[in-house]
């Protein structure tokens, strides 16, 4: 996971031990630097990663140094060491205690981030792929599981800065997990130091979710476990969220680089935001499909889910639960009208209708802990008849939808 530059270390105070470790593991070569020169030494040395110590003196020059980090072309890890206070919105948060593993976990998994930005951005050229948004967390969702009094604080908090899915027990944590794309757990307060250890180990030992950025707010850690972006974070709601940000913003990124990448593999015709195909790819493959159908007989159907047009961020939401839950041999799009429509090949009406009330089931989740705003589809299913053409049919699927909303 090489990359040009050194590890630059910002602080006015001498190197603690944990960071003369890093040296000593050959992870990279680790520079110093004052606060007053950190900017400066960014532009002028390019390193691979930032570890800003936030012991004093960085109060002038921490706002320069974030945004001279955030402009660079090539993403950049800021790591914040031993924050007090909210922290710009590209500073990860690190409680160091003195732990070099840690860190160096915490930095394997950054510049993982930064390797496949550079492989993406490397790769852009050769198709017609739009490049990642500038800033995924608009696009980013994520867990919130807790029952105690500052719960309904935290939910308005995230929600004011991404989709937010609530959970109030374990179980229905791990059920979220499994059926959605997470980008952050904020674990708050509610659970016994035996529940959240028992959490925490089940996370750790499925490589699934062990990237994934995790924020315990309530309790102290009664062991170490192998989770590299696993954060003390407590104080006030707003603090915890905006101090999570930068952990969630990551894995939203990463997430997003992933699709970018899948849709330059598939020649451009998935669409990188959703997962889903372009419309224009489904149009092509819908009709292929409906033809193959009609020309060797066997089943074909259509559900499409519709949602409000004032809430948005319900299609996005609902194009990446559809892309992760439905079938290898089914495809959909997220249309211009705001809907979604997914095709289920070799499939009946009576078992299409099932499928699709159980997908939008887990869409019905998902809300904005500002607004309060729930994806509610209102979903239509169609099948093929021997009648029928690509356009017939999605057309009649559309006045299904237009009887039932009304």
């Amino acid at each position: 996971m090489s990359q040009a530059g050194p590890i630059l270390f910002v602080s006015n105070a001498e190197r603690p031990a944990f960071i003369a470790a890093l040296d000593e593991a050959r992870f990279f070569p680790v520079v110093d630097t004052d606060w007053a020169s950190a900017a400066r030494a960014v532009e002028q040395m390019q390193p691979a990663a930032v570890l800003a110590a936030m012991h004093g003196g960085h109060e002038p020059h921490i706002a320069l140094l974030a945004k001279k980090i955030a402009d660079q072309p090539l993403y950049l890890p800021l790591i914040a060491l031993d924050a007090r206070s909210t922290l710009p919105p590209n500073a990860l948060p690190f409680s160091s205690r003195d732990n070099a593993d840690a860190l160096i976990a915490r930095l394997r998994a950054a510049m993982r981030v930064r390797t496949l930005h550079a492989t993406v951005l490397r790769r852009l050229p050769e198709l017609r792929v739009a490049p990642p948004d500038a800033d995924p967390v608009r696009d980013a969702t994520v867990l919130l599981v807790g029952r105690g009094a500052a719960y309904p604080a935290l939910s308005v908090a995230l929600g004011e800065r991404m989709g937010v899915i609530g959970a109030l027990s374990i179980e229905a944590a791990a059920k979220h997990l499994n059926s959605r794309d997470i980008d952050g757990v904020v674990l708050a307060e509610g659970f016994t130091p035996r529940v959240t250890d028992a959490f925490l180990t089940v996370l750790a030992e499925d490589t699934r979710f062990r990237n994934l950025p995790v924020v315990v707010t309530a309790h102290q850690l009664v062991q170490s476990y192998d989770l590299p972006n696993l954060e003390l974070i407590s104080g006030e709601p707003a603090k915890i969220a905006a101090n999570a940000l930068p952990l969630i913003r990551q894995h939203a990124m990463e997430a997003q680089l992933s699709r970018t990448l899948r849709s330059i593999d598939a020649g451009g015709w998935l669409d990188p935001r959703s997962g889903l195909l372009t419309v224009e790819a489904f149009a092509r493959d819908f009709s292929k499909a409906v033809e193959q159908t009609l020309g060797r007989g066997g089943g074909l159907s259509v559900a499409r889910f519709a949602f409000d047009p004032g809430n948005p961020r319900a299609q996005l939401d609902a194009a990446r639960i559809l892309s992760r839950l439905m079938r290898q041999m089914d495809f959909g799009a997220a249309q211009k009208d705001g809907s979604v429509i997914v095709v289920f090949a070799e499939t009946d009406f009576r078992t299409a209708h099932m499928i699709a009330r159980r997908l939008s089931a887990v869409m019905r989740h998902t809300s904005n802990g500002k607004h309060e705003m729930r994806s509610d589809p209102v979903v239509s299913v169609d099948s093929l008849s021997p009648s029928d053409t690509a356009r017939s049919l999605l057309a009649r699927l559309s006045a299904d939808a237009s009887r039932a909303a009304s």
